[in-house]
């Protein structure tokens, strides 16, 4: 499994549509993008120092079973989601491919 990160840098001064990117661009890369199993979004709030800005203020996982199922995916309607970015934001997107190599989450109390 793999995890696509696309992180948005934190750029004063810069336009970022959050509507637009959740309600039409995400639903459009899901529409377009079958092998996409799954895609969650945060928000950057503050850096890992008290007062520090996020580095990024925006950043997209993207789910898939393999690196291949990306790249294929992106072959055949990477030029279109590309192309839908400058109808929300003006920051260019760093994009980087991950190994999931484990996740876990919170155990609850009865546990």
């Amino acid at each position: 499994m793999i995890r696509v990160m696309v992180s948005y840098p934190n750029t004063p001064g810069a336009r970022f549509d959050m509507d637009y990117y959740l309600n039409r661009h995400l639903p459009l890369v899901a529409g377009l993008v079958p092998a996409m199993k799954g895609w969650a979004v945060d928000q950057g709030l503050a850096g890992g120092a008290p007062g520090s800005p996020a580095e990024f203020m925006i950043q997209a996982h993207l789910v898939f079973e393999n690196v291949e199922a990306f790249e294929t995916a992106m072959a055949s309607v990477g030029p279109r989601i590309m192309a839908d970015i400058a109808n929300y934001t003006d920051i260019q997107p760093h994009i980087q491919i991950n190994k999931v190599l484990g996740e876990g989450g919170a155990q609850s109390a009865a546990a």
